[in-house]
């Protein structure tokens, strides 16, 4: 299927690209989350009448993004697990147990940003992990796990 992309989207192109896509991609995902429109003649006439109001919108997000993630850059979450002695916990930290542990600093990230390429935190230690904001923007920040008492 051939659809017009309505705003940035990885892998796939930016905003205003005509790509062809699996059916299901486009009707499952694409479409109904608002980042793709059917490559119709009259999409098109509509998206080149809003293109300029789309990429105003896209760079406001853009720079939202950015200046979330100077905010976040740096930040640790400490999180408190049952370990047994040798270090290895009971258990792992998740993305969900970071994300609450952002929301408890003030900051409120999906949890589906957090970035954990090696699985869920089964050890005790500190950790980088990647936060993504946005399709250009990321941020770092460091999880420290520690025991519980």
């Amino acid at each position: 299927m051939q659809i017009i992309l309505m705003e940035k989207v990885v892998n796939l192109g930016n905003l205003g690209d005509l790509v062809r896509v699996k059916d299901g991609y486009a009707r499952n995902f694409l479409i109904p989350s608002g980042k793709a429109r059917r490559a119709t003649p009259a999409a098109m006439k509509e998206f080149e009448a809003k293109r300029a109001e789309l990429e105003k919108a896209a760079a406001e997000r853009l720079t939202a993004a950015q200046e979330f993630a100077a905010k976040l850059e740096g930040v640790s979450v400490t999180v408190a697990r049952k370990a047994g002695v040798d270090g290895r916990l009971f258990g792992s930290v998740t993305n969900y147990d970071v994300a609450d542990g952002l929301k408890a600093l003030g900051f409120e990230v999906e949890k589906s940003d957090i970035r954990m390429p090696d699985g869920p935190l089964k050890a005790v230690g500190e950790t980088d992990l990647e936060i993504a904001l946005h399709t250009d923007v990321t941020a770092v920040i460091k999880v420290i796990v520690v025991a519980e008492q």
